[in-house]
C-alpha cells in the first residue's frame, strides 16, 4: 500500500520526514526499486543458485574459489534485496504542488551569504540523494536547516570548514 501525499500539508509532511519508518520518494523512483527487486527476485538469485551449485560440483569447498566469490555475492544480493524490501514497504509517493515552503520534492534556487553565484537544489530522500547532481539529502545538514522555510528566508547549517548561511531565492 504507498500514501499519496499533498505537499501543501506543509506541517505533516515536515514531521513525517524525519520520521525513520518513512520513505518518501517520486514514484519514478519507486519504478525504478521495484525493478530492480523484481530483477534481484527472479534473475539475480536463480543465477547465485546455479553459481553455487556449479561450485559444489568442483569439491572442496574450503579452498574453492568460485564457492566463497558466489557465497559473497549471495550475500551482497540479499542485503540489497532486504533494503529494497524495506524502501518498498514504508514508500510514500510524493506530489510536490506550490506552497511556498520548502518541502520534499522542492527545487530550491539559494545564495550562500557574500556569494554572487546562485545554485539550484532539488530537496530529496536519502535513497535518491545525489549531490553531484544538485540532489540534496532532506536529512543531510544543509536539507534539515531549510526544510519548512520559505523565499526570503535565510538559514545556517554547520559544514566541516564552518558554519554557512544561504537565502533562499525561490522555491518551485
Amino acid at each position: 500500500m504507498f500514501l499519496y501525499v499533498d505537499i501543501s500539508l506543509d506541517v505533516f509532511i515536515i514531521a513525517e520526514i524525519m520520521k525513520e519508518e518513512t520513505t518518501f520518494l517520486t514514484a519514478d523512483r519507486l519504478a525504478e526499486f521495484k525493478k530492480e527487486y523484481d530483477f534481484l527476485i527472479r534473475t539475480k538469485r536463480k543465477e547465485i543458485a546455479e553459481a553455487l551449485e556449479y561450485a559444489k560440483a568442483l569439491g572442496d569447498l574450503s579452498e574453492n574459489a568460485e564457492y566463497h566469490e558466489a557465497r559473497g555475492e549471495q550475500a551482497s544480493v540479499e542485503d540489497r534485496i532486504s533494503k529494497l524490501e524495506q524502501i518498498i514497504k514504508t514508500a510514500v509517493i510524493i506530489e510536490n504542488h506550490k506552497t511556498g515552503l520548502v518541502s520534499i520534492g522542492s527545487t530550491i534556487k539559494v545564495r550562500k551569504l557574500g556569494d554572487k553565484e546562485k545554485k539550484t537544489f532539488i530537496i530529496v530522500s536519502p535513497e535518491e540523494s545525489d549531490p553531484k547532481a544538485g540532489k540534496i539529502s532532506v536529512k543531510s545538514p544543509m536539507g534539515h536547516a531549510i526544510m519548512g522555510k520559505k523565499k526570503g528566508d535565510e538559514f545556517s547549517f554547520k559544514t566541516p570548514s564552518g558554519e554557512v548561511t544561504f537565502e533562499i531565492l525561490g522555491i518551485e
